[in-house]
């Protein structure tokens, strides 16, 4: 049995807010929409339901879509921002399984590894590919077994920011695993949607925000053709196997909308969330958000979820209320070392 697949950047909840031209598509564009992209977005998403090489018809069988706590195959990462946190994701990941480095010369990156102490095992592997962006958990492609725990798949969304390259990515890497990669990208089965907006227990119950629907609502002026919140579950589940789709109202101060930025799933029953000072800053929403879980989802067991609260700084969100997430402070408890 393969062993599953996962892309996974270790600092999502970083927040680019430097200003960019929209004709720029370099290493430091913004996890939003930088400056003139939200204009691009009819004419990319026209150019990419006609130029990718994925499958685009439903894998068939009994799907299920890893949850992200399981053993890996596989670490992708993109080489650019960040390179001090880069080197120290390669140190340590390429001990317990295989890095699939991006980046545009792989010689410089060897460099700079060696520069600083990091060996180059036979688990990292580089793919000197075109890209836009760092942000490859909104941008990699989802792991899919067929028949519970047979064969895995890849399952790739149209990315919902006008990055080409970015989108193509996963292209690249399936096709270095030697893996099927099925692709929302046509009719009827077109689904925009974003890697830091989606959260798996593995057993088939989905978590995302709403904004899996503002994506793909008739109408919307970025994402067309449009999907009722109907036809965006029958798309996630013939392509990822859905039991439940837990979807919750966006964060008011949040300007990206992604589920990574307030809650976490730890395990099958165990939600990590972070607990603001009463009335501050996105907490409200939050809460009334997990209290809607609460009331509506239980776990794979038919039990209440457990939750454990990370208090969050208040100094600071007093004067930046903006862009917090619970995963910064995961060392706190244990996580994530």
């Amino acid at each position: 049995m393969k062993l599953p697949f996962l892309a996974l950047l270790a600092f999502l909840c970083f927040s680019l807010q430097t200003p960019l031209n929209s004709q720029i598509l370099g290493a430091g564009l913004p996890r939003g929409f930088a400056p003139g992209e939200a204009q691009a977005m009819p004419a990319y998403l026209e150019s990419q339901m006609s130029l990718r090489n994925g499958i685009t018809t439903p894998p068939g069988g009994s799907l299920r879509t890893m949850a992200e706590w399981e053993e890996i195959q596989a670490l992708v990462i993109t080489w650019t921002s960040y390179p001090a946190v880069l080197r120290e994701i390669v140190r340590y990941a390429q001990q317990e399984t295989k890095v699939i480095v991006h980046c545009s010369d792989s010689n410089t990156v060897k460099n700079n590894l060696l520069s600083h102490n990091i060996p180059l095992s036979s688990n990292l592997k580089f793919l000197e590919v075109p890209f836009n962006s760092i942000w490859i958990r909104d941008y990699a492609a989802n792991s899919v077994y067929r028949d519970k725990v047979g064969d895995l798949i890849l399952v790739d969304w149209i990315y919902n920011r006008p990055r080409p390259n970015d989108n193509a990515i996963p292209e690249h890497y399936s096709q270095l695993l030697g893996l099927p990669l099925y692709q929302t990208y046509a009719n009827p089965n077109h689904l925009v949607h974003t890697g830091g907006n989606f959260m798996s227990d593995g057993s088939g119950n989905f978590f995302s925000s709403e904004l899996v629907l503002d994506e793909n609502e008739p109408g919307n002026p970025y994402y067309s053709p449009g999907k009722t919140p109907a036809e965006v579950d029958q798309t996630i589940d013939a392509f990822m196997g859905m039991n439940s789709y837990c979807k919750m109202t966006n964060l008011p101060y949040d300007g990206i909308h992604h589920i990574v930025m307030h809650m976490k799933l730890l395990d099958e029953q165990t939600l990590l969330v972070g607990e603001y000072p009463q009335g501050v800053a996105d907490g409200p929403q939050i809460e009334a958000n997990i209290q809607y879980l609460l009331s509506q989802y239980q776990t794979k067991w038919g039990s209440p979820f457990k939750l454990i609260r990370i208090p969050m700084p208040p100094q600071y969100l007093r004067t930046s209320p903006r862009r917090r997430c619970v995963l910064p402070y995961l060392h706190q408890f244990g996580f994530y070392q």
